[in-house]
């Protein structure tokens, strides 16, 4: 089964759970097919933990959720090395982090020790306790969610933390029609306890390395590159995005064209993933938030401005 009947099937199974989130829902495995991260950010109530328990039951996955407070302990998360008497020797305890598929619920929460060890195993896919190192399995994900609204008592992730995720992804409300559709689902049962399997563990892995298959011409690299300078030249951007940034603008950019059957890159396959991949990599100027000028909005106006390979100018 190639990568886009594949994506199709988990999409069509997850949005028997998630109703008229199309688009965010595609941004997650997009994520998923470039072995990414994703970050959540919404306020409560809008299916945050639900999308991710429904991908992870669909790709039959092991799941966990951590729900970060304050005084949760890196330990918590790694796991810990516990004392067997009747091996007489010190034995490892996974923590939630050993899953195919984690939440990291309300990620702004936690305190940045706690962060940085949630963070680190995302990079590294392994987990080092006492000196000892396991690795984590694969496929490997975090859903790192937070509340936008609520910041009292929440330890903001820094910039360079922020760059370690894929994309970011804002739920929203759903609008009237899917919110009634909604209300029907849940009337006697909620629609996740019936949700099966759709796809495999091996299907979900070849299809990530078929992505990465996928051509992209000298010319979209460069245009990618433009793209990612020009944040870094505008006037109410403070810092732009990294060449993280760049990389991770061009493995989406090859997982959107996959999901349209398509075996190369075109500059609207960039463009589709500009905001989702580069708004929260970049910093905006205090005289831009002053002005209420939010980040989407200017990664949107970069992508104007930034001429597309083989275009015309008039």
């Amino acid at each position: 089964m190639d990568q886009p009947s594949i994506a199709r099937k988990v999409m069509e199974n997850v949005e028997r759970v998630i109703v008229g989130k199309h688009d965010e829902v595609e941004r997650l495995l997009i994520a998923l097919l470039c072995r990414g991260h994703v970050l959540i950010e919404d306020v409560p109530g809008v299916g945050k933990t639900v999308l991710a328990k429904s991908l992870a039951r669909s790709l039959g996955c092991t799941f966990s959720r951590i729900q970060c407070t304050p005084d949760i302990l890196p330990s918590d998360i790694t796991g810990i090395s516990m004392y067997n008497q009747k091996t007489g020797e010190f034995e490892y305890r996974p923590g939630p982090i050993v899953a195919q598929v984690v939440l990291a619920d309300e990620v702004n929460r936690a305190t940045p020790k706690t962060q940085s060890a949630l963070l680190e195993a995302m990079e590294e896919r392994q987990v080092t306790v006492d000196g000892n190192t396991s690795p984590l399995p694969d496929p490997f994900m975090v859903l790192a969610t937070q509340n936008p609204i609520e910041y009292e008592g929440t330890f903001p992730l820094p910039e360079a933390q922020l760059d370690r995720f894929l994309v970011r992804v804002n739920l929203g409300y759903p609008d009237a029609e899917a919110e009634v559709a909604l209300l029907g689902q849940q009337r006697e049962e909620h629609p996740l306890d019936s949700l099966s399997q759709v796809v495999s563990v091996e299907e979900v892995l070849a299809s990530q390395h078929a992505v990465r298959q996928v051509y992209i011409d000298d010319l979209i690299k460069r245009y990618i590159v433009d793209v990612v300078g020009a944040t870094r030249e505008h006037q109410d951007i403070y810092l732009g995005a990294s060449p993280r940034g760049s990389l991770a603008l061009m493995r989406t950019a090859q997982a959107h064209a996959a999901l349209r059957e398509r075996d190369y890159v075109v500059p609207d396959d960039v463009k589709a993933m500009a905001t989702s991949v580069l708004a929260h990599r970049i910093i905006v100027s205090p005289s831009a938030r002053i002005r209420n000028i939010e980040a989407a909005s200017l990664v949107e106006e970069v992508v104007g401005r930034v001429a597309v390979p083989g275009a015309r100018v008039n």
